[in-house]
């Protein structure tokens, strides 16, 4: 069986745990809390020399991190991944797109304001932060103004690396309200069979 060390806020943990649903695959679950430093033990290390999460062992051992490279390796052969060629170099454009302009920036924002991690020093860069997110949701906003999803008019791991993080931005103080055609895809998204919360409903 697949085996999954995270972090449960993580966004980035989040693509594949709704992947691994969508696609009905059973895993393992393994907590790993980065609050408490426990991506950066050396048994950690072994798994990923990056000390980040998410980590997705394989049945053989192997080992894949990375949020985005799981995803395609979940996707390979399934209706997540396109098989036309010229759709899945789109799928990796919007990836890539999320790792460099938007992860970044409303990620990293919602993980200071959550965690108490906002401290003065950070101000300036917070505000770089926002701007920068902001311009993402941007680019995303015109895309989808004609579009129903990201690549094809089919939902993909193109959605769901984007819906990560942008469905809890108003987490890192980004007014989502902004963007309507955003909005709509959030609701597509949501409506998605297979579908689970980014965190554990509350008992």
């Amino acid at each position: 069986m697949l085996r999954l060390y995270d972090f449960y806020d993580s966004g980035n943990g989040y693509k594949a745990r709704l992947a691994l649903a969508q696609l009905d695959i059973p895993y393992e679950y393994i907590e790993i809390d980065i609050e408490k430093g426990e991506s950066r033990t050396r048994e950690f290390l072994a798994r990923n020399p990056n000390g980040r999460i998410p980590v997705l062992e394989l049945e053989n051992g192997a080992f894949v991190p990375e949020s985005n490279a799981i995803l395609c390796y979940l996707a390979e052969g399934t209706k997540l991944m396109p098989s036309d060629r010229y759709e899945r170099a789109q799928v990796l454009q919007w990836l890539f797109f999320e790792q460099y302009n938007h992860e970044p920036n409303i990620a990293t924002a919602r993980y200071w304001l959550r965690h108490g991690h906002l401290t003065p020093s950070r101000e300036p860069l917070f505000a770089q932060k926002r701007l920068a997110g902001y311009a993402a949701l941007g680019v995303m906003e015109g895309h989808l103004a004609s579009r129903t999803f990201f690549v094809g008019e089919r939902y993909s791991i193109a959605d769901i690396a984007l819906y990560a993080y942008t469905h809890v931005g108003d987490q890192g103080g980004f007014e989502l309200k902004r963007y309507p055609a955003v909005c709509a895809w959030l609701d597509r998204v949501r409506a998605q069979p297979g579908h689970v919360p980014l965190l554990k409903p509350q008992s």
